[in-house]
């Protein structure tokens, strides 16, 4: 498929993270963009502000009459379900229909593209190499899987020639990309929905490595079963983050690379997670010939992805943090920091746990990480595209965590159950609606300050 001979792009779930970064990139082409979602969002309030039009129901005559066979590539989410009268009205005329990861696939295919996969990290490590190379004026576009908090977008930079893309595993979507450098940051065993087991997910990542030929072009983590140049925090490895410390509330730290020492970067991501998904990125802008100065300077103003660990409330009497962890070892990660920055202080996690599949495979581990916090509130679990499994819900879950501070609240009762804690630290966590939870627990929690 040639993309300079389509004019118009309909998108069949457009308010999507990653469905809106692709229908933000053709508007920038020029591209006439329109498309459907279940509901309005944030996100979709924002695409129909840019110029693009939306509707919210499923029905065809609100496709616009404009869109031609010839001209018009249609691309969907696999949340639609096949029933969708819009997409079968497509499908029966012959329009070129594809889903998100085979247009990605086609975009990076002409382009010089930084790939970023692993389980964890990607849309953080993603957020910071697009930002990398975006002020040192590459001519890049980053489509990032959360809202960069610089740009307060899921897109970076209008380019045209060099693209960053998440390496997504789900569905085994990033088989689809043509990638020149990649990193891997993680492999844990997750979407075991789709996988069924943990060997199917390593064979996947394996085959994905197996895309960058030259090995010297691809960065792993020391405990992968991959070759590549490694990448480690503290640790003997080709590019090194050492010398860590906090100042004025970020991390300073040093990084050897194979040609110099970079000393003194300031980050001010918290945990040590975080400076791991940087020296990824820093690795590969290094590579790629990004000079150092560009580098340190775009790190320092790197401000994070919303809902990634993201400060909403940070006075002496209260803090607030809300992240998009959905996963143990994400969950883990947020404790790690939180301890590290707020040591002997009380800390209350709010979880939604994401999927009755994830929660029933990853049940004792889901608990041992809550039971680390203080005091848990959990929500009911979100369904997103699962039904109901027979004995996996929060009860069972809460069951298993060693912590007696815990307790499951329905969301109506949750912020009164928020504002009685005598917790100083409140982290909400989940990848579920909890978010859009978020300022009306802020609002409420500054109100008793």
């Amino acid at each position: 498929m040639n993309l300079n001979q389509i004019h118009n792009v309909y998108f069949i779930g457009i308010g999507g993270i990653g469905m809106s970064n692709l229908a933000r990139y053709f508007k920038n082409l020029g591209k006439n963009v329109s498309g459907y979602d279940k509901t309005p969002s944030a996100l979709t309030n924002e695409l129909i502000e840019s110029g693009i039009s939306i509707h919210f129901e499923d029905s065809i005559d609100a496709i616009p009459k404009d869109f031609y066979i010839e001209n018009t590539l249609v691309i969907i989410t696999p949340a639609v379900p096949k029933t969708h009268s819009e997409w079968n009205y497509f499908l029966e005329r012959d329009f070129q229909v594809k889903k998100r990861a085979e247009v990605l696939g086609i975009i990076t295919k002409d382009t010089f593209c930084f790939a970023v996969a692993g389980t964890h990290g990607k849309t953080t490590t993603s957020g910071i190499l697009g930002h990398i190379l975006n002020e040192s004026g590459a001519d890049v576009t980053a489509f990032i899987g959360g809202i960069v908090e610089n740009y307060n977008s899921n897109l970076i930079g209008s380019g045209k020639t060099v693209t960053v893309v998440e390496a997504d595993e789900f569905d085994r979507s990033f088989l689809h990309l043509h990638p020149n450098i990649a990193c891997i940051t993680s492999m844990d065993a997750d979407h075991l929905d789709i996988y069924g087991t943990s060997e199917a997910i390593e064979e996947s990542f394996l085959e994905f490595a197996s895309k960058i030929e030259d090995k010297s072009n691809l960065f792993i983590t020391k405990e992968l079963p991959i070759e590549g140049v490694i990448c480690a925090v503290n640790e003997d490895a080709v590019f090194k983050a050492f010398n860590v410390r906090i100042g004025n509330g970020s991390y300073v730290f040093d990084v050897q690379t194979p040609t110099e020492v970079i000393k003194d970067l300031h980050f001010g991501l918290p945990g040590r997670h975080n400076l791991m998904n940087a020296l990824m990125a820093i690795a590969m802008a290094k590579l790629f010939g990004t000079p150092t100065d560009a580098i340190a300077k775009a790190i320092m103003s790197f401000k994070g992805i919303k809902r990634r660990f993201s400060y909403q409330i940070k006075t002496e009497a209260k803090v607030y943090i809300d992240d998009y962890a959905h996963h143990p070892t994400e969950i883990n990660a947020v404790h790690q920091a939180v301890r590290e920055l707020y040591p002997n202080q009380k800390v209350l996690a709010v979880f939604q746990p994401h999927l009755f599949s994830r929660t029933r495979d990853f049940a004792d581990d889901f608990a041992k990480s809550l039971s680390a916090f203080d005091d848990i509130i959990l929500l009911d679990i979100y369904p997103a595209r699962e039904l109901p499994m027979e004995g996996i819900n929060s009860q069972w879950l809460m069951d298993k965590m060693t912590n007696s501070h815990k307790k499951i609240v329905v969301k109506d009762d949750l912020i009164a159950t928020i504002l009685a804690s005598d917790a100083t630290i409140i982290v909400t966590i989940g990848a579920g609606d909890i978010g859009e939870l978020v300022p009306s627990i802020k609002k409420a929690i500054n109100e008793t300050l």
